[in-house]
């Protein structure tokens, strides 16, 4: 049912009480034999046509409304999973931050040891935690919803996350605020930050591009200063981004 909800899949004519109906009747046993309605009642495998409530007219909209969903975007594809604890927001930083599904996967299996560059890369995704990360971490490495994503590859395409173009300084660096900012809030810098293309961290380390340091600032910006990353203050952060339009 998650997985045709509005912010997933959202597929016109198929709610919960379809899904319910369908499960019940045997015809799907998991989010691919959605799409695989059509062929079956094609073949007279099966005849959703003769079934109650439904008729060729109601039956031809929605193999139309299933078909407009086989491409679909990355972030919607991972909400669509019914991930633990990965809601839209996690999708979409995942989605942003890894840009493919094959981006997202690669990157989940060569951080299953839970230690390495690779872990400590998804931790430091702003926004994704220990919890998140290991949830993530958890799903995918369960071999059944390995074959749910194979089975679904099969019938859809998950789109590629296509970063906004921008011609702005900060565009794809990666971007670390520590300490109190006065001027605006730290979501505002933070949406600011991502609309201009670059991506916001919640830790130091060697890819850091730069550090916004505030009042306060503390181990972050030692650290930074330490591995030679640029620090800059509030009024440096907003003189950067002066003029510059999303």
């Amino acid at each position: 049912r998650h997985f045709v909800s509005r912010a997933a899949y959202d597929i016109e004519g198929l709610g919960h009480k379809q899904i319910a109906a369908f499960w019940d009747q045997g015809l799907i046993r998991g989010p691919a034999d959605i799409f695989r309605l059509e062929a079956r009642n094609r073949a007279g495998e099966i005849t959703l046509q003769e079934r109650e409530g439904w008729g060729e007219l109601s039956v031809g909209n929605l193999f139309d409304a299933i078909n407009e969903r086989r491409h679909i975007d990355l972030e919607r594809f991972i909400f669509a999973l019914g991930i633990p604890h990965i809601g839209r927001a996690n999708a979409r930083l995942l989605a942003k931050s890894y840009q493919s599904l094959d981006g997202v996967l690669a990157a989940a299996a060569a951080a299953q040891s839970r230690t390495g560059e690779a872990y400590d890369d998804l931790l430091n995704i702003d926004g994704i935690g220990v919890k998140v990360a290991n949830a993530l971490l958890d799903f995918l490495d369960e071999p059944h919803n390995q074959q749910v994503i194979v089975d679904l590859r099969k019938e859809v395409e998950a789109v590629d996350f296509v970063p906004a173009e921008t011609t702005s300084p900060i565009a794809d660096q990666t971007l670390v605020f520590t300490g109190t900012l006065e001027k605006m809030s730290r979501n505002e810098a933070k949406a600011r930050a991502e609309a201009l293309g670059a991506k916001v961290s919640g830790s130091v380390s060697a890819k850091t591009d730069l550090v916004i340091a505030g009042p306060g600032a503390g181990s972050k910006a030692k650290k930074a200063r330490e591995l030679g990353v640029r620090v800059i203050d509030e009024d440096g952060w907003l003189e950067l981004i002066a003029g510059q339009t999303v």
